[in-house]
């Protein structure tokens, strides 16, 4: 009897399994601009004239660091033939965490904005230790790595809190907000591992899927220290998470998307010995990444930034000169990370115990490029410049000391 129903179950478990997977969802890809706004985008940020400027963001406590950096988008995508000059002025939102140094009770996340042609607002409490535990109903012992996700009409907010122990104990907070910045909902704890949700850190932008869907580079710290990808659905609840399998310790991806399949990774390098930037790759949009060669780059255990330009190249942000983080330098590659050329040193000291580190990259929709760091574990600083300005040689006039 069995031998005569076998081959028909076969085929009738085969049946309902093609039915299924025929409806299933597509799999996501990175979302990619369609070629007309690309190319405008493109041409308008080539257009731009070469041009460097600096700012400090306000200086609220006496540490600060760790800056993230995001643009305000309207909440309906314009004509791709509207200009700049239809829109609102760019508006950016930067946060940090700040108190007396990191980690301590009285760190908390501050935001401040900043509009273009205008100056740095002033800067506001977002989120204090007392606040954190009475959202996410637990004990916080301290708070850091804020990182703002933008899309169009909304900000995600994410940051690290800890409970219990040191930053390898450390679990993603969650909030959003719609108008801007200006209110940001009750945060919400993500959940990422069954092993007491222990040890998943935030530092680096995410990016978005064609699904609506979030891929967010996330990091791992307790016993190993190694990269993570994890994809989020709207409402921030975690639908995969793949590992960023590397020869080395590792922290801090910094992913750019180069099409709709295929993305690359830049690690902070955190293993002994010489360090050097390490680099991932995926080809199948995120569900699995391979180890790639590490860039002849120095990385002094410090956090990098890269995103891709307007015109096709990758900009990364870091400290590869020497081996301390009192140089912050900016590197470009025009062959998708197979190589890069040092374009810019931002800004150097003589002192190896003075810092210019954790940079943050943004480029707005006008073209113009924003690096943020922390500057002497004493504040944000802001740099502002264009495509044409990476183009030339020099490096800028380091701005008189803030008071």
């Amino acid at each position: 009897m069995l031998k005569r129903w076998f081959p028909m179950m076969v085929f009738a478990v085969g049946l309902l399994a093609a039915i299924f997977t025929a409806t299933l969802p597509e799999r996501p890809q990175f979302g990619q601009p369609d070629q007309a706004t690309a190319a405008l985008a493109a041409t308008k940020a080539a257009a731009l004239p070469a041009s460097f400027a600096w700012a400090d963001l306000p200086r609220p406590t006496p540490s600060a660091h760790a800056a993230t950096l995001a643009e305000v988008l309207p909440g309906t995508r314009l004509p791709v033939d509207r200009t700049e000059q239809d829109l609102e002025p760019v508006h950016l939102v930067a946060a940090w965490f700040g108190g007396s140094r990191e980690g301590a009770a009285d760190v908390s996340l501050y935001q401040a904005d900043w509009h273009a042609n205008a100056s740095w607002l002033p800067a506001r409490e977002i989120m204090t230790r007392q606040q954190a535990e009475r959202e996410l109903g637990r004990n916080i012992r301290k708070l850091g790595n804020p990182l703002i996700v933008t899309e169009p009409g909304r900000l995600h907010l994410f940051f690290v809190s800890v409970s219990y122990g040191g930053w390898a104990g450390s679990a993603i907070n969650r909030s959003t907000s719609t108008d801007g910045g200006k209110f940001w909902q009750p945060s919400q704890r993500i959940v990422t591992s069954p092993f007491f949700n222990l040890s998943t850190l935030v530092r680096n932008p995410g990016t978005w899927l064609s699904d609506g869907s979030l891929g967010l580079p996330v990091y791992h710290e307790f016993v190993t220290k190694h990269g993570e990808w994890l994809r989020l659905d709207p409402e921030g609840r975690v639908l995969a998470k793949e590992r960023m399998p590397m020869p080395r310790a590792t922290l801090q991806p910094a992913v750019v998307a180069l099409d709709g399949q295929n993305a690359v990774a830049a690690l902070r390098d955190a293993g002994p010995g010489e360090n050097q930037v390490q680099w991932s790759e995926t080809h199948d949009a995120g569900r699995s990444w391979q180890a790639g060669s590490a860039r002849t780059i120095p990385n002094p255990n410090s956090a990098v930034a890269m995103i891709g330009l307007r015109d096709g190249s990758l900009l990364m942000a870091g400290n590869p000169i020497g081996g301390n983080r009192n140089q912050l330098s900016l590197l470009r590659s025009t062959d998708q990370g197979s190589t890069w050329t040092l374009v810019r040193v931002v800004e150097q000291s003589p002192n190896d115990r003075d810092e210019f580190s954790y940079p943050a990259l943004i480029q707005d929709r006008t073209g113009a490029i924003h690096l943020v760091y922390t500057w002497l574990r004493k504040g944000i600083r802001h740099a502002r410049f264009t495509q044409a300005w990476l183009n030339n040689p020099g490096n800028p006039t380091v701005p008189a000391v803030p008071q």
